[in-house]
């Protein structure tokens, strides 16, 4: 483990992949300000916020000093980047929805490589890796959303985004230890920018409440739809042969009735 430790320390890759997720999410942050009309500090905190929150609960967690994010000076260059980049291009419409899905996706999947490979580095067993790394993905997102007085996205009601995160991080722990920091890491990214580039273009959802009986095929619905159909005209027969019934013992009361009261009888 400690050589582990010293191969991701002198990579430039493991330090590139952090900034990037960084700069995706700076700028992703700044440009729901926008959309918010927030002033210039609402926009630049938001997006700073956006952008560098994931990486500070990792380290945080993780307990091996000061954040990054506080100690190198590009982390917070790099956000401060992202905020420029929506301040000066206009990020809104159809025509930047999956430009802007796409940094999105970029910035799951290398939080989540460098928040599991983290993790693995510090010498935590492998539940615990795929926890940070979801926790690194989805991190900035949710203090985000918070920010601005929202449920964050990831709790439900959107495309699969935690799920995405999970995938991987699950996937990076397939490869052989020596080879996470490369190999692994590489994987873990594409893994999981692409499964949240697909679920928001096949618009994947995890089932809620209401969607869990809704899992029928066309065939199981029409016998379903038959079978009550069925049920509801034995109902309403019994129904008007209960009503007949009652009718019947009601006229044959009246008539007793009427022959005691004749006074012929």
């Amino acid at each position: 483990m400690p050589d582990l430790l010293g191969a991701v320390d002198v990579t430039e890759a493991f330090r590139f992949v952090d900034v990037a997720g960084v700069f995706c999410n700076g700028a992703i942050g700044a440009t729901i300000a926008r959309r918010r009309k927030f002033d210039v500090i609402g926009f630049t905190v938001l997006g700073v916020v956006s952008g560098l929150a994931g990486g500070v609960i990792r380290d945080v967690m993780l307990q091996v000093g000061q954040p990054v994010a506080l100690t190198d000076p590009a982390y917070l260059v790099t956000a401060l980047l992202g905020v420029l980049a929506a301040t000066l291009i206009k990020m809104d419409g159809r025509t930047w929805q999956w430009p802007l899905a796409v940094f999105d996706a970029l910035a799951l999947g290398c939080w989540a490589a460098t928040g599991t490979i983290k993790a693995q580095i510090t010498g935590l067993g492998m539940l615990a890796s795929v926890l940070l790394g979801v926790i690194t993905a989805i991190g900035g997102g949710m203090v985000r959303d918070v920010c601005i007085g929202q449920v964050p996205a990831v709790l439900g009601g959107n495309t699969l985004y935690a799920t995405a995160a999970l995938a991987a991080s699950t996937s990076i722990l397939l490869v052989p230890p020596t080879q996470r920091p490369t190999l692994g890491m590489a994987i873990g990214i594409a893994v999981g920018s692409a499964l949240t580039l697909i679920a928001r273009w096949r618009k994947w959802t995890l089932p809620v409440d209401a969607d869990v009986g809704v899992t029928l095929s066309p065939r199981q619905m029409r016998k379903l739809i038959r079978r009550s159909v069925r049920a509801g005209v034995r109902q309403e027969r019994r129904r008007a042969l209960a009503a007949s019934a009652e009718g019947a013992v009601g006229a044959e009361g009246v008539e007793g009735a009427a022959r005691g009261s004749d006074p012929g009888t």
